[in-house]
């Protein structure tokens, strides 16, 4: 298997930690997905946010899992670009009965991937 294709599996299995995360309202499996450090930004219902990644664990942790309301798992992978040791990868997700694009900027730390960046924008 080519580094290309290894590197592309371990990307693909961030973006899965963040889905399972966000699916089950599991702040331990979205730190697997995320660097200490990162950053989210975007529109929510019109207004921009900027918070930190903590910040950000502690709203999830407020919020019921979209799994036990029987919410539909709608996520999915629509583009990964990557260049050596970075990526961007474009995710469209159902979180809490709202439509969102997300563009996730991954680098690659050692031999792992994170994310280091979320941008969203509610459909």
């Amino acid at each position: 298997m080519s580094s290309k294709n290894t590197d592309l599996d371990k990307i693909t299995q961030t973006v899965q930690y963040y889905f399972d995360g966000m699916y089950h309202s599991d702040t331990e499996t979205l730190k697997k997905a995320f660097d200490p450090d990162a950053f989210l930004h975007g529109y929510f219902e019109g207004q921009l946010v900027h918070l930190p990644f903590n910040a950000w664990l502690k709203q999830i942790e407020s919020r019921p899992a979209p799994s036990k309301s029987g919410e539909a798992y709608e996520m999915k992978i629509v583009s990964v670009d990557m260049t050596d040791n970075i990526a961007l990868v474009k995710v469209f997700d159902l979180y809490l009965g709202k439509y969102f694009t997300d563009y996730l900027s991954l680098i690659k730390v050692e031999d792992n991937w994170v994310i280091m960046n979320k941008m969203f924008h509610h459909q």
